[in-house]
């Protein structure tokens, strides 16, 4: 549980600007998006560290926000950690830019910067900086080319790429 609510720190702590040089995606579609997402590839941070089998789930709810259920099995503890937020769109709902919550009146940003736009399968998104980012994909697993695309892509754009951690599914 430490480790889901210091996700929950980063993002009181964060903002919802955009990284310089990265846009989100347009003709974003909030439907499509919801469910299951598995987190194949992330930078470090201590919020997530020692946790496999990291999943997302977005849900709606009443209020026309997006209900996110964070959640990874701690191999030291031996035991699951979740926690919840809210998130809304930044600007338009057809724009991959949201802001995530899971403490009070507290925002960070969640940019979808690559998407699968034919069948919503993987989205590549980072933060309000460059120490943030995440693969995820409908599947625990993804093929190379994918893999390479990510690191292509991220690379390019100025992550540390050297430092992703690909996450344990199974």
């Amino acid at each position: 549980m430490k480790k889901l609510l210091l996700l929950c720190y980063f993002l009181l702590s964060g903002c919802t600007s955009l990284p310089s040089g990265i846009e989100p995606v347009t003709q974003f579609e909030l439907p499509r998006y919801l469910g299951t997402w598995y987190e194949i590839a992330r930078l470090d941070h201590s919020f997530e560290r020692g946790l496999s089998q990291v999943t997302a789930t977005y849900s709606m709810k009443d209020d026309g926000g997006v209900k996110v259920i964070n959640r990874g099995f701690s191999e030291s503890e031996q035991s699951w950690d979740e926690a919840e937020g809210k998130a809304y769109f930044v600007d338009s709902p057809d724009i991959g830019h949201l802001k995530v919550s899971f403490f009070g009146p507290f925002y960070g940003a969640y940019v979808v910067y690559e998407l699968d736009k034919q069948d919503y399968q993987y989205a590549f998104i980072t933060s309000y900086n460059r120490d943030y980012l995440w693969l995820l994909s409908r599947t625990p697993e993804v093929n190379d080319a994918l893999k390479m695309q990510f690191i292509e892509q991220a690379n390019k754009l100025g992550f540390a790429t050297e430092q992703i951690i690909w996450v344990k599914q199974s």
